[in-house]
């Protein structure tokens, strides 16, 4: 797996990703304690900062995948990175006033223009790394984000204690400066950054920003592997979408009102455990039991146990279960990161990624706003959690009747193919 770091280009994409990422986890995870504590009795405000991160998908995911694939993915990325910088200074203002409405409009904004990076960045590794690798490098993308999830709402609970709410605005924006700047000196193969050739922004119409749009459903709804591999998304989206406010919420309402800062913490570092654990028997998974037989039953796993979470009403339980989870959910996030780079050819993996995070987001924006509306008027932390169990086990139901008949038709069209 650590092969990779002889790599200089991965390297630079390595570090830039863990920075930009380790700057959005301190600012995101202050800013929700923020909402929390200053304004504790409205927990709505706490969701719709989440909804700000993910609606934005929703209005631009037609353009930023055809951005990715016909215009440079470092110059897509890089200035990315340091547009965000200069929002989160205008964040960082707005915030000292405690001006919500502007800092949601950032949040908005900001979030935005973070949609493009990720096609152009995922282009960029893509072509940066052999095909052999791809499994290596979603296990080690998983690894860090148990990190994230073992430090991050630590690290957010300690920046807004130690240094408040500004200065964890100030490591976020910090850290896309540095992320711009490693992109921005990285050497990458003429095929990763312009995959289709050169041009020019002017050359970017909206006749042809259209073309291409529908140029990249119609690869996707004509490979039908990868369409049942991403029509699970939506419900990926619900998951992650209640999961973002729910450790928060389950501590703060139900389970330790009194320390919820403290214990909410130990949910993101029991789960990041799991994820690091996960991490590291992911391949080894993938390569005994195959992709198809990892992703259904680490889903399988992952719905019971998030169902059991939802009738615990004991901390060191909830806590130990969750550890469990990291553990099951990982190897599912391996299998779908080093899948997909597999299916999807150079030239079309700017669009394909464009239109699986709309799909996710759909569900992520869904799923905040029932929450938003319902809780706790209407919907308990109990049922947050059943719903969650519910929708991930249709999802494994899903796969598991649509997914092998197609692997195996897969596999065989590409045994006649080497032939």
């Amino acid at each position: 797996m650590f092969s990779l770091f002889r790599n200089p280009t991965f390297t630079k994409l390595f570090i830039a990703a863990f920075a930009s990422q380790l700057g959005s986890v301190v600012g995101n995870m202050a800013f929700a304690y923020y909402l929390v504590n200053r304004f504790s009795s409205r927990p709505a405000l706490a969701t719709t900062a989440e909804l700000m991160y993910s609606l934005p998908t929703l209005a631009v995911f037609w353009i930023v995948g055809v951005i990715a694939d016909r215009l440079d993915r470092k110059f897509i990325a890089a200035y990315s990175d340091w547009i965000r910088a200069g929002l989160t200074l205008l964040l960082l203002i707005f915030v000292h006033y405690d001006a919500l409405f502007a800092c949601f409009l950032v949040l908005f904004l900001r979030s935005t223009v973070s949609k493009f990076f990720g096609p152009a960045e995922m282009g960029l590794m893509q072509g940066s790394i052999g095909q052999e690798q791809y499994v290596q490098a979603a296990g080690l993308n998983q690894m860090v984000m148990g990190i994230f999830m073992l430090f991050g709402m630590s690290l957010g609970a300690a920046a807004y204690h130690f240094i408040g709410i500004e200065g964890a605005i100030i490591i976020d924006g910090i850290s896309f400066v540095i992320s711009g700047v490693l992109i921005a000196w990285g050497k990458y193969p003429e095929a990763a950054r312009m995959p289709n050739g050169k041009n020019r922004i002017r050359d970017i119409r909206f006749p042809l920003l259209l073309k291409d749009f529908w140029q990249g459903l119609h690869y996707i709804l004509g490979n039908r592997l990868l369409l049942v591999l991403i029509s699970g998304f939506l419900f990926f989206g619900i998951v992650n979408g209640v999961f973002t406010v729910l450790p928060i919420f389950a501590m703060k309402y139900k389970l330790s009102p009194d320390n919820y800062v403290v214990h909410s913490s130990l949910i993101m570092i029991f789960l990041g455990v799991g994820f690091m654990l996960g991490s590291i028997a992911g391949p080894w998974l993938i390569r005994r039991f195959t992709r198809t037989g990892t992703l259904i039953t680490g889903l399988l796993i992952s719905s019971l146990l998030i169902g059991a979470l939802g009738t615990t009403r004991q901390i060191g339980f909830y806590l130990a279960l969750v550890l469990i989870e990291g553990i099951a959910i990982a190897p599912v996030n391996i299998v779908l990161g080093s899948w997909m780079p597999e299916l999807v050819p150079p030239q079309h993996m700017g669009r394909v990624n464009a239109l699986i995070e709309p799909i996710m987001m759909l569900g992520h924006s869904l799923a905040l706003g029932l929450v938003a509306l319902a809780f706790p008027a209407w919907i308990s932390i109990t049922w947050l959690h059943y719903t969650l169990g519910i929708c991930t086990a249709i999802v494994s139901i899903f796969y598991l009747t649509a997914l092998p008949p197609l692997v195996r038709k897969h596999s065989g069209a590409e045994k006649v193919s080497t032939f």
